[in-house]
């Protein structure tokens, strides 16, 4: 006698996150004036990481029309002697991200998702990461792509990292918080950090 697997109903609030997800991202690979909006945004960026005591910085590798966060982290990097950079790899599906030192001249290889990450580099622990947002709320909350690597990296490390979301002013949005999500302390966008 053979059984049918039970299948679970739809989850409303997981097709009302992927719709919105889908929509956002759109938008933001449309987005007008968006040279200008970078320049802003690599501005606040960089006010704010100048103003904090952060000596490992983890951040991200651009994908589908993110802010492209590296010539700011370099510029930090060469501005004070023993800073460093971390980039993230994913080791598996559903366990938090490592992240490994970043400098410019960092040989990249291609990890998980198609995503470079840096080719033989030693593990870090960052202790602030900048993540970027598909969408955000006022409150802080950040909207990602649905895989919560990040919620993860967050929740597991022992000394949780000052965690700044980027994103711009259009995905600025009404979010409702899941169990697991977990809040920036910092959003920047083309209108400052906050």
């Amino acid at each position: 006698m053979s059984s049918t697997p039970a299948t679970l109903p739809p989850d409303p609030a997981a097709d009302d996150r992927r719709a919105l997800r889908a929509r956002l991202l759109s938008l933001r690979a449309g987005l007008d004036m968006r040279a200008d909006a970078d320049a802003r945004i690599a501005a606040a960026l960089s006010d704010l990481l100048a103003g904090l005591a952060v000596r490992c910085l983890g951040f991200y590798w651009p994908i589908q029309r993110e802010f492209d966060a590296r010539d700011t982290v370099a510029s930090w990097l060469a501005a004070v002697p023993g800073r460093h950079a971390a980039l993230p790899a994913v080791s598996r599906p559903g366990a938090p991200l490592d992240f490994h030192l970043w400098t410019p001249g960092t040989p990249m290889a291609t990890g998980h998702y198609g995503i470079p990450v840096p080719d033989g580099t030693e593990a870090v622990t960052p202790d602030a990461l900048v993540i970027p947002c598909v969408g955000f709320s006022p409150d802080k909350f950040r909207l990602g792509y649905g895989g919560g690597f990040y919620d993860r990296t967050l929740a597991s490390l022992p000394h949780r990292p000052l965690a700044i979301g980027i994103g711009y002013e259009a995905c600025r949005i009404a979010l409702q918080a899941q169990p697991h999500d977990i809040a920036m302390d910092w959003i920047v966008t083309e209108g400052g950090a906050f």
